[in-house]
Parts: structure tokens; C-alpha cells; sequence
């Protein structure tokens, strides 16, 4: 939940996306960690972000698409998707507490050049649940990474969204297909209720 793609002015508006789409989930995102917190639950963000020298972002990826900005140029909220620039950090209403962990990503997927399956392994965790932006990228993406790594994956439904909504809608599909291959979906109030929590 990055202010560069939920925000005007960040990279997902540079691509030409409508960004409101991706705001409409905050207050279910919000209930959600709310009541998780309270639970003591383990929070752990993510941020698709890179060095401010560019040196873990291939060309490739910085070239494709025909956005106004790219990865690393100067836009309204600093550089686009650099870490430590003000577009770089989760929006204030989802900000990470300080006992939070928070996890830079090079990549799509939140298990890529990151410590993140080490982390787990070490706390015994075997179940994650998924919220976040935009559906079809980073979150499939790092659902399928934890579904190869053996971790049972839930996606909350009302706590995603894309900037197209028929690719969130393909994406919830394809992942919960023959059985959730890859991972379960529900809405975030099943959630809660499953697990006595209002």
C-alpha cells in the first residue's frame, strides 16, 4: 500500500491508471490490521522499492511499459520507487507501527531478493494472509512465491485491487482454480468472524 502506486502523483498514475480504484480498499485493509493488532498478530509490509544507485533494478524492468516516469526519475512525491523518498513509504492511514517489520522488494513478489521465507521459517510460520496492490502483480506474485515455499496462502478479497478490476476478478480465479492451488479467498468479514474477531 505504497503512496507511489495508491497516490496522485506517484508511478501508478505515471502509467496512466486511475489510482482512486486502489484507495476504495484502505478502510477494509485498515479494519483488518486493526483487529489483527489487537490480536497480536505478526504484521509484516511490503514495499516494492529499489537503491537509490539503481543497482538491483535491471534495465529491463526499468524500461518497460511507456510511463511519464520511470523507476528511479524524479516525480512530485521524490524518486519513483526508491527507497527512503517520500513515495516510497505505506500510505499514513496503513503506516507500519514500530514493532512492524518491513520488507524492501526488488521485485513483484515479496519472497525475491528478500530475507522474508528466512524470517518465517524462524517464527514457524506456515499460514500468510494477503492484502495489498495491485492484485494481479505483487500480490499473485507473492502468493505463488509462498505457495511454492509450502505456505498456506488467504487473499481478503475486499482488501485488494487493481487499477483494472477485471484482472483482480481473473486473478482471484485463476489462484483459487482446481482446488486453491494456489491460495483460499474470502471477504475480510468471514475473515474476522472465522476467527472470532468483529
Amino acid at each position: 500500500m505504497q503512496r507511489d502506486f495508491v497516490e496522485p502523483g506517484g508511478f501508478g498514475e505515471s502509467l496512466g491508471n486511475e489510482v482512486k480504484t486502489l484507495q476504495d480498499i484502505v478502510p477494509a485493509v485498515k479494519n483488518v490490521l486493526d483487529r489483527w493488532r489487537e490480536r497480536d498478530g505478526l504484521v509484516i509490509h511490503t514495499r516494492e522499492s529499489h537503491l537509490p544507485d539503481l543497482t538491483d533494478c535491471p534495465v529491463s524492468k526499468r524500461d518497460r511499459g511507456n510511463p511519464k516516469l520511470r523507476i528511479g526519475d524524479v516525480g512530485p512525491m521524490g524518486r519513483i520507487l526508491v527507497r527512503g523518498e517520500p513515495g516510497n513509504e505505506i500510505i499514513d492511514v496503513l503506516r507500519p507501527f514500530e514493532n512492524e517489520l518491513v520488507i524492501d522488494k526488488p521485485g513483484k513478489g515479496a519472497f525475491y531478493g528478500t530475507d522474508l521465507h528466512r524470517l518465517l521459517q524462524s517464527l514457524g510460520i506456515d499460514q500468510l494472509i494477503f492484502m495489498g496492490v495491485t492484485t494481479e502483480v505483487c500480490v499473485q506474485t507473492s502468493m505463488r512465491e509462498a505457495n511454492d515455499r509450502g505456505y498456506e496462502c488467504l487473499l481478503l478479497e475486499d482488501c485488494t485491487a487493481s487499477y483494472f478490476p477485471h484482472f483482480k476478478d481473473m486473478t482471484i480465479d485463476m489462484i483459487t482454480a482446481q482446488g486453491a492451488i494456489v491460495g483460499w479467498a474470502c471477504n475480510s468479514k468471514e475473515f474476522l468472524e472465522s476467527i472470532k474477531l468483529k
